[in-house]
């Protein structure tokens, strides 16, 4: 039997479940996932091996439109992914109303099988998941749609079984051992940056980045030094809070995250720096690593 492996590019607009599916399909948390809308900002990649195949997921930003040259860079990252996908997966919900016509074409002009995965059919009755269903197969006739469940993991193994199917013959592209693309630091800074997201309310979030300054592992403990960048003085004041409190409380959510991820005794220490208008800056951007 001839061994068979691909890109399987996952995309879709923010909220339906994009990064919560990815980590079911994987088995692992690799995209954090919080309530808030853009949590994914990077193309983070998940790969699942057998002695047969070998499928790398790739989890995109979810699609908006472009209002920083932040916004710009992430959408990069879908256009990029749709581009060298073997299968993409399109994934909506069943309380999304439309899909916008910019998206409609998105897919209908793709040269790769698509799977429409309609999820969290656990909020709905029966009939309306069947007619959501009904309706997306006249969208897109040739695209195969399944309905899921990624929180309650609902149909995560027919997925599989159809990607497998769809897959082209070829050597896997990764070492079989491998479980992501992305480095240690990469996803520390990511598990700091979901609390901020849950922590935090209104812009804060989406103005702040975090790059880790240092990633020291003794025998013990790993000592960690993190910035979080923020855009303004005032996002600064809520991010460190009243005597240090709201800082004090993330840091604490973090570490305990990130000792549970790294299996071992973690010391964690948060700066906070105002770079000025950063999602707009192309060089501080690329900085952050937005190519």
């Amino acid at each position: 039997m001839e061994h068979k492996a691909g890109f399987v590019n996952i995309i879709g607009k923010p909220n339906v479940g994009k990064s919560t599916l990815m980590n079911a399909m994987v088995g692992e948390k690799l995209s954090i996932i919080t309530p808030k809308a853009q949590t994914t900002r990077h193309r983070i990649l998940g790969i699942v091996n057998s002695d047969d195949y070998q499928i790398v997921f790739s989890d995109t930003p979810g699609i908006v439109k472009p209002h920083y040259e932040l916004h710009k860079s992430m959408m990069k990252f879908v256009e990029g992914a749709i581009e060298d996908a073997d299968i993409i997966l399109f994934v909506t919900e069943v309380k999304e109303k439309e899909i916008e016509e910019e998206n409609i074409q998105r897919i209908r002009k793709a040269t790769v099988p698509v799977i429409i995965l309609i999820n969290k059919v656990d909020q709905c009755e029966q009939d309306v998941a069947f007619k959501k269903i009904a309706e997306l197969q006249a969208i897109f006739p040739d695209a195969t749609c399944i309905p899921v469940s990624a929180l309650h993991k609902f149909n995560i193994e027919a997925i599989l079984n159809k990607i497998v199917e769809l897959l082209p013959e070829s050597p896997p592209y990764y070492p079989k051992d491998e479980l992501t693309d992305r480095s240690t630091r990469f996803f520390v800074s990511e598990i700091i940056r979901e609390k901020i997201l849950l922590l935090y309310k209104q812009e804060i979030p989406y103005s702040a980045q975090v790059i880790i300054e240092t990633f020291v592992e003794e025998p013990k403990i790993t000592r960690i030094a993190a910035t979080i960048h923020v855009a303004r003085d005032t996002q600064k004041s809520i991010l460190i809070g009243k005597g240090g409190i709201a800082i004090k409380r993330l840091g604490t959510d973090a570490r305990k995250d990130i000792e549970v991820f790294l299996d071992q005794k973690v010391f964690l220490e948060l700066f906070v720096k105002v770079t000025k208008d950063w999602r707009d800056d192309e060089r501080t951007l690329r900085h952050f690593g937005y190519d």
